[in-house]
Protein backbone atom coordinates (compact mmCIF):
# COMPACT_ATOMS: atom_id res chain seq x y z
CA UNK A 1 0.00 0.00 0.00
CA UNK A 2 1.15 3.51 -1.18
CA UNK A 3 1.36 6.52 1.33
CA UNK A 4 -1.46 8.06 -0.93
CA UNK A 5 -3.70 5.07 -0.28
CA UNK A 6 -2.96 4.97 3.36
CA UNK A 7 -3.63 8.92 4.08
CA UNK A 8 -6.82 8.36 1.68
CA UNK A 9 -8.40 5.44 3.80
CA UNK A 10 -7.24 7.43 6.61
CA UNK A 11 -9.46 9.95 5.80
CA UNK A 12 -12.21 8.25 5.07
CA UNK A 13 -12.41 6.21 8.34
CA UNK A 14 -11.30 9.52 10.54
CA UNK A 15 -14.74 11.03 9.27
CA UNK A 16 -16.71 8.52 9.66
CA UNK A 17 -15.61 8.09 13.15
CA UNK A 18 -16.30 11.63 13.63
CA UNK A 19 -19.56 11.14 11.83
CA UNK A 20 -20.55 7.69 14.40
CA UNK A 21 -19.62 10.06 17.20
CA UNK A 22 -22.39 12.55 16.53
CA UNK A 23 -24.88 10.10 17.13
CA UNK A 24 -25.57 10.26 20.87
CA UNK A 25 -25.29 13.81 21.48
CA UNK A 26 -27.45 14.62 18.39
CA UNK A 27 -29.97 11.70 19.63
CA UNK A 28 -30.16 14.05 22.91
CA UNK A 29 -31.19 16.79 20.91
CA UNK A 30 -34.50 15.10 19.86
CA UNK A 31 -35.24 13.64 23.41
CA UNK A 32 -35.01 17.14 24.62
CA UNK A 33 -37.55 18.44 21.57
CA UNK A 34 -39.97 16.22 22.93
CA UNK A 35 -39.27 13.04 20.89
CA UNK A 36 -39.36 9.15 22.25
CA UNK A 37 -36.57 7.18 21.65
CA UNK A 38 -38.99 4.64 19.29
CA UNK A 39 -39.46 8.12 16.86
CA UNK A 40 -36.10 8.77 16.49
CA UNK A 41 -34.84 5.29 15.87
CA UNK A 42 -37.85 4.95 13.20
CA UNK A 43 -36.24 8.72 11.20
CA UNK A 44 -33.07 7.61 11.64
CA UNK A 45 -33.89 4.14 9.79
CA UNK A 46 -35.96 5.02 7.61
CA UNK A 47 -33.82 8.47 6.28
CA UNK A 48 -30.88 6.87 5.83
CA UNK A 49 -32.57 3.37 4.74
CA UNK A 50 -34.35 5.15 1.63
CA UNK A 51 -30.76 7.22 1.00
CA UNK A 52 -28.92 3.48 0.54
CA UNK A 53 -31.34 2.33 -1.17
CA UNK A 54 -31.69 5.29 -3.88
CA UNK A 55 -27.94 5.10 -4.27
CA UNK A 56 -27.94 0.81 -4.79
CA UNK A 57 -30.92 1.70 -7.54
CA UNK A 58 -28.70 4.69 -9.28
CA UNK A 59 -25.53 2.29 -9.14
CA UNK A 60 -27.87 -0.91 -10.10
CA UNK A 61 -26.89 -2.99 -7.42
CA UNK A 62 -30.20 -3.08 -5.96
CA UNK A 63 -30.92 -6.65 -7.68
CA UNK A 64 -31.34 -9.45 -4.71
CA UNK A 65 -31.88 -12.88 -5.19
CA UNK A 66 -35.47 -13.90 -3.64
CA UNK A 67 -33.95 -16.18 -1.00
CA UNK A 68 -31.39 -13.90 -0.10
CA UNK A 69 -34.08 -10.70 0.31
CA UNK A 70 -36.10 -13.14 2.72
CA UNK A 71 -32.90 -13.24 4.77
CA UNK A 72 -32.15 -9.39 5.03
CA UNK A 73 -35.54 -8.62 5.71
CA UNK A 74 -35.58 -10.68 8.69
CA UNK A 75 -32.22 -9.67 10.09
CA UNK A 76 -33.13 -6.23 9.48
CA UNK A 77 -36.54 -6.66 11.26
CA UNK A 78 -35.09 -8.19 14.28
CA UNK A 79 -31.67 -7.41 14.76
CA UNK A 80 -31.14 -3.75 13.47
CA UNK A 81 -34.01 -3.01 14.77
CA UNK A 82 -33.21 -4.27 18.33
CA UNK A 83 -29.72 -2.61 18.24
CA UNK A 84 -30.92 0.92 16.83
CA UNK A 85 -33.93 1.17 19.59
CA UNK A 86 -31.89 -0.33 22.02
CA UNK A 87 -29.19 2.43 21.68
CA UNK A 88 -31.65 5.11 21.98
CA UNK A 89 -33.10 3.85 25.00
CA UNK A 90 -30.05 3.58 26.54
CA UNK A 91 -28.94 7.49 25.47
CA UNK A 92 -32.16 8.42 27.23
CA UNK A 93 -32.70 7.09 30.48
CA UNK A 94 -28.63 6.27 30.94
CA UNK A 95 -26.91 9.11 28.81
CA UNK A 96 -24.99 9.12 25.23
CA UNK A 97 -21.44 8.61 27.08
CA UNK A 98 -22.58 5.32 28.74
CA UNK A 99 -24.42 4.23 25.63
CA UNK A 100 -21.70 4.40 23.32
CA UNK A 101 -18.98 2.54 25.20
CA UNK A 102 -21.63 -0.05 26.20
CA UNK A 103 -22.46 -0.43 22.19
CA UNK A 104 -18.49 -0.61 21.59
CA UNK A 105 -18.21 -4.20 23.33
CA UNK A 106 -19.43 -5.78 20.12
CA UNK A 107 -16.07 -6.63 19.16
CA UNK A 108 -15.37 -8.47 22.41
CA UNK A 109 -18.77 -10.30 21.62
CA UNK A 110 -17.81 -11.58 18.45
CA UNK A 111 -14.61 -12.78 19.73
CA UNK A 112 -16.44 -14.42 22.20
CA UNK A 113 -18.67 -15.71 19.02
CA UNK A 114 -15.81 -16.94 16.92
CA UNK A 115 -14.58 -18.98 19.49
CA UNK A 116 -18.10 -20.71 20.57
CA UNK A 117 -19.29 -20.99 16.88
CA UNK A 118 -16.50 -21.36 15.02
CA UNK A 119 -14.07 -22.82 17.52
CA UNK A 120 -11.61 -20.17 16.72
CA UNK A 121 -8.53 -20.51 19.03
CA UNK A 122 -7.99 -18.08 22.14
CA UNK A 123 -4.50 -17.20 22.45
CA UNK A 124 -3.32 -15.82 25.69
CA UNK A 125 -3.25 -11.84 24.34
CA UNK A 126 -7.55 -11.94 22.94
CA UNK A 127 -8.20 -14.04 26.52
CA UNK A 128 -6.70 -11.08 28.03
CA UNK A 129 -8.42 -8.65 26.16
CA UNK A 130 -11.69 -10.29 26.63
CA UNK A 131 -11.15 -10.32 30.11
CA UNK A 132 -10.41 -6.33 29.88
CA UNK A 133 -13.32 -5.60 28.09
CA UNK A 134 -16.10 -7.00 30.62
CA UNK A 135 -13.94 -5.73 33.60
CA UNK A 136 -14.74 -2.15 31.83
CA UNK A 137 -18.53 -3.14 30.62
CA UNK A 138 -18.88 -3.87 34.76
CA UNK A 139 -16.96 -1.14 35.68
CA UNK A 140 -18.71 1.47 33.67
CA UNK A 141 -22.52 -0.54 34.71
CA UNK A 142 -21.48 0.17 38.37
CA UNK A 143 -20.86 3.73 37.67
CA UNK A 144 -24.88 4.19 36.93
CA UNK A 145 -23.97 5.89 34.04
CA UNK A 146 -23.05 9.55 32.26
CA UNK A 147 -25.95 11.58 33.19
CA UNK A 148 -25.89 11.60 37.03
CA UNK A 149 -28.74 11.42 39.37
CA UNK A 150 -30.97 7.77 40.02
CA UNK A 151 -29.45 4.76 37.90
CA UNK A 152 -31.41 3.38 35.33
CA UNK A 153 -31.13 -0.19 35.39
CA UNK A 154 -33.62 -0.22 31.99
CA UNK A 155 -30.89 1.84 30.15
CA UNK A 156 -28.26 -0.10 31.42
CA UNK A 157 -30.06 -3.53 29.77
CA UNK A 158 -30.29 -1.66 26.86
CA UNK A 159 -26.91 -0.62 26.61
CA UNK A 160 -25.39 -4.06 27.41
CA UNK A 161 -28.48 -5.45 24.94
CA UNK A 162 -27.35 -2.86 22.38
CA UNK A 163 -23.39 -3.72 22.27
CA UNK A 164 -24.56 -7.74 22.08
CA UNK A 165 -26.50 -7.59 19.01
CA UNK A 166 -24.60 -5.17 17.44
CA UNK A 167 -22.24 -8.14 17.19
CA UNK A 168 -24.05 -10.19 14.77
CA UNK A 169 -23.82 -7.42 12.39
CA UNK A 170 -20.30 -7.96 12.32
CA UNK A 171 -20.75 -11.35 11.11
CA UNK A 172 -23.89 -11.11 9.27
CA UNK A 173 -22.01 -7.92 6.96
CA UNK A 174 -18.58 -10.15 6.63
CA UNK A 175 -21.14 -13.17 5.27
CA UNK A 176 -22.27 -10.56 2.25
CA UNK A 177 -20.18 -8.34 1.80
CA UNK A 178 -18.72 -9.98 -1.20
CA UNK A 179 -22.10 -10.46 -2.89
CA UNK A 180 -23.72 -7.20 -2.51
CA UNK A 181 -22.78 -3.84 -2.70
CA UNK A 182 -22.47 -2.20 0.83
CA UNK A 183 -25.58 0.41 0.06
CA UNK A 184 -27.52 -2.26 -1.02
CA UNK A 185 -26.84 -4.55 2.22
CA UNK A 186 -28.33 -1.38 4.45
CA UNK A 187 -31.18 -0.79 2.23
CA UNK A 188 -32.06 -3.92 2.27
CA UNK A 189 -31.68 -4.21 6.40
CA UNK A 190 -32.56 -0.79 7.55
CA UNK A 191 -35.95 -0.12 5.71
CA UNK A 192 -37.42 -3.86 6.84
CA UNK A 193 -36.01 -1.73 10.09
CA UNK A 194 -38.05 1.43 9.54
CA UNK A 195 -41.35 -0.86 9.14
CA UNK A 196 -41.16 -2.69 12.22
CA UNK A 197 -39.89 1.03 14.14
CA UNK A 198 -42.62 2.49 12.70
CA UNK A 199 -45.22 -0.04 14.49
CA UNK A 200 -43.74 1.62 18.01
CA UNK A 201 -43.52 5.17 16.84
CA UNK A 202 -46.23 7.75 16.79
CA UNK A 203 -45.63 8.76 12.91
CA UNK A 204 -48.60 11.25 12.66
CA UNK A 205 -47.73 13.38 15.72
CA UNK A 206 -44.13 13.61 14.82
CA UNK A 207 -45.12 15.32 11.44
CA UNK A 208 -47.36 17.24 13.39
CA UNK A 209 -45.42 18.80 16.14
CA UNK A 210 -42.05 18.23 15.07
CA UNK A 211 -39.81 21.67 15.70
CA UNK A 212 -37.16 22.76 13.37
CA UNK A 213 -34.64 22.27 16.12
CA UNK A 214 -35.88 17.99 15.88
CA UNK A 215 -36.52 18.14 12.22
CA UNK A 216 -32.56 19.13 11.98
CA UNK A 217 -31.20 16.66 14.47
CA UNK A 218 -33.28 13.89 13.02
CA UNK A 219 -31.84 14.96 9.48
CA UNK A 220 -28.08 15.10 10.89
CA UNK A 221 -29.13 11.45 12.15
CA UNK A 222 -30.13 10.07 9.06
CA UNK A 223 -28.25 11.41 6.63
CA UNK A 224 -24.69 12.45 8.11
CA UNK A 225 -24.19 10.15 11.44
CA UNK A 226 -25.75 6.55 9.26
CA UNK A 227 -26.28 7.18 6.00
CA UNK A 228 -22.76 9.44 4.98
CA UNK A 229 -20.58 7.94 8.05
CA UNK A 230 -21.34 4.23 6.57
CA UNK A 231 -20.43 5.14 2.58
CA UNK A 232 -17.12 6.81 4.30
CA UNK A 233 -16.28 3.77 6.24
CA UNK A 234 -17.20 1.74 3.18
CA UNK A 235 -14.89 3.60 1.32
CA UNK A 236 -11.99 3.81 3.50
CA UNK A 237 -12.20 -0.13 3.57
CA UNK A 238 -11.10 0.34 -0.15
CA UNK A 239 -7.74 1.76 1.06
CA UNK A 240 -7.04 0.26 4.41
CA UNK A 241 -7.01 -3.03 6.11
CA UNK A 242 -9.86 -4.32 8.93
CA UNK A 243 -6.77 -3.86 11.14
CA UNK A 244 -6.60 -0.49 10.36
CA UNK A 245 -9.89 0.48 9.91
CA UNK A 246 -10.53 -1.37 13.63
CA UNK A 247 -7.99 0.77 15.55
CA UNK A 248 -8.82 4.13 13.85
CA UNK A 249 -12.47 3.27 14.58
CA UNK A 250 -11.80 4.02 18.04
CA UNK A 251 -11.89 7.59 17.88
CA UNK A 252 -15.74 7.51 17.54
CA UNK A 253 -15.84 6.41 21.63
CA UNK A 254 -13.79 8.97 22.76
CA UNK A 255 -15.08 11.81 20.14
CA UNK A 256 -18.85 10.98 21.20
CA UNK A 257 -17.81 10.68 24.69
CA UNK A 258 -16.03 13.98 24.29
CA UNK A 259 -18.82 15.46 22.73
CA UNK A 260 -21.34 14.41 25.33
CA UNK A 261 -18.88 15.84 28.33
CA UNK A 262 -19.13 19.21 26.08
CA UNK A 263 -22.53 19.65 25.12
CA UNK A 264 -24.58 18.34 27.61
CA UNK A 265 -22.02 17.76 30.96
CA UNK A 266 -22.45 14.07 30.93
CA UNK A 267 -19.47 12.41 32.93
CA UNK A 268 -18.64 9.09 34.48
CA UNK A 269 -17.08 8.52 37.99
CA UNK A 270 -13.61 7.48 38.50
CA UNK A 271 -14.66 4.03 37.57
CA UNK A 272 -16.45 4.52 34.88
CA UNK A 273 -13.48 6.70 33.06
CA UNK A 274 -11.61 3.37 34.18
CA UNK A 275 -13.45 1.14 32.45
CA UNK A 276 -14.03 3.14 29.30
CA UNK A 277 -10.52 2.98 28.55
CA UNK A 278 -10.93 -0.89 29.25
CA UNK A 279 -13.41 -0.92 26.94
CA UNK A 280 -11.56 0.81 23.89
CA UNK A 281 -7.91 -0.82 24.86
CA UNK A 282 -9.82 -4.09 24.78
CA UNK A 283 -10.85 -3.16 21.20
CA UNK A 284 -7.20 -2.03 20.02
CA UNK A 285 -5.90 -5.50 21.55
CA UNK A 286 -8.55 -7.48 19.43
CA UNK A 287 -8.12 -5.80 16.54
CA UNK A 288 -4.06 -6.04 16.62
CA UNK A 289 -4.11 -9.68 17.58
CA UNK A 290 -7.10 -10.30 13.90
Amino acid sequence: MNDTAFWKGTTYCVLAALAWALIGPVSRVCFAEGMEPSSVAFWRMAISGLCFAVHAMLSGGLKPRLRDLAFMVLFGAVNVTTVILSLQISIQKSGSALAIILMFTAPAWVALFSRILFRETVSPARLAALLLAMLGTTLVCLSGGSMGGEVSYLGLGCGLLCGFSYAFQFLFFAWWKDRYSTQALFAMTFLPAAAVLACFADIRADVQTIGLTAAAAILVLGVLATYVAYYWYGQSMRFLSPVQAAIIGNLEPVVGTWLSWWLWNESFSLAGWVGCVFVIASVVMLALRK
